[in-house]
């Protein structure tokens, strides 16, 4: 995902990817990376790469012949990335920022990103960039948490933060789930993109007791930083209570609905 780079480092990068990887965005990795595929390109860019998710399923269903480049802003996440291909790959690693992409006009036949636009700190800008780098006819693939109602993993978490901090609770858990429908599809227009399409794409997912599920919410994202700022409370102590909190709505073992847009845009010919 797309964010200070500084606040994904340490150990963040490997609890984000084994803690929150297998649960939350395995899936939705698959399938994007197969709706890339299907739009048959030679040159695809990933932006907000993170930890190689999406970067792995693109690569096993892309032509071997096609190039794929996977950037984030993040060097800690992608040196995660790199440890999941064979020298041999087709893959290029790359440090970059999504509103600034180091890349001529007209580089790629699709930008692909899962999870990442929320996070910018320019949208219209980021999708100015996207719409720079492809080629005519290009195709822009990139998804975006639904509403809190439909994601109870980010609901719960932001709710038990609520309770412990209610004051000043961190705000991360709630900033993913915040960007809808109107505002992505006018942002899309004003940058130039044509034929946009969303598809909401629901999983169900066993999440064993939560543990795995909870510790990467709190030690895979800056949640645990946010909750070293405040004090009075360890993360581990927090982490136990999340556990309890997904248990209770979820059962133990657990089952998880979430939801999340696919967006689709084309870059027509001027």
């Amino acid at each position: 995902m797309q964010r200070d780079s500084t606040s994904y480092t340490g150990s963040i990068p490997n609890h984000y990817d084994t803690g929150l990887g297998p649960v939350i965005f395995v899936d939705y990795a698959d399938d994007i990376a197969r709706r890339a595929a299907a739009c048959n390109p030679w040159r695809v860019l990933e932006t907000a790469a993170g930890t190689g998710i999406v970067s792995r399923r693109l690569r096993d269903h892309l032509p071997a012949e096609a190039q794929l480049t996977s950037t984030d802003l993040s060097p800690a996440m992608l040196e995660v990335a790199k440890a999941k291909f064979k020298p041999s790959e087709q893959v290029t690693f790359q440090t970059a920022d999504a509103i600034a992409l180091p890349f001529g006009d007209a580089s790629f036949e699709v930008v692909v990103c899962q999870f990442g636009v929320m996070f910018y700190p320019d949208k219209d800008k980021s999708n100015r960039e996207v719409h720079r780098v492809l080629a005519t006819g290009g195709h822009y693939l990139f998804s975006v948490w639904d509403a809190h109602r439909y994601n109870a993993f980010g609901r719960i978490a932001h709710e038990t933060l609520c309770r412990f901090f209610p004051d000043d609770p961190p705000q991360f858990q709630k900033i993913p789930f915040s960007y809808g429908f109107e505002p992505i599809r006018d942002s899309l227009v004003a940058a130039g993109f044509a034929d946009i399409t969303a598809h909401v794409v629901r999983f169900e997912k066993d999440i064993g007791d939560a543990t795995g599920l909870a510790r990467g919410i709190v030690f895979g994202s800056p949640i645990v930083d946010q909750i070293k700022a405040r004090g009075a409370v360890e993360p581990a102590q927090f982490m136990k209570a999340l556990v309890a909190a997904y248990q209770t709505e979820c059962g133990n073992p657990g089952r998880m609905p979430m939801q999340a847009t696919l967006f689709s845009a084309r870059k027509p010919a001027v």
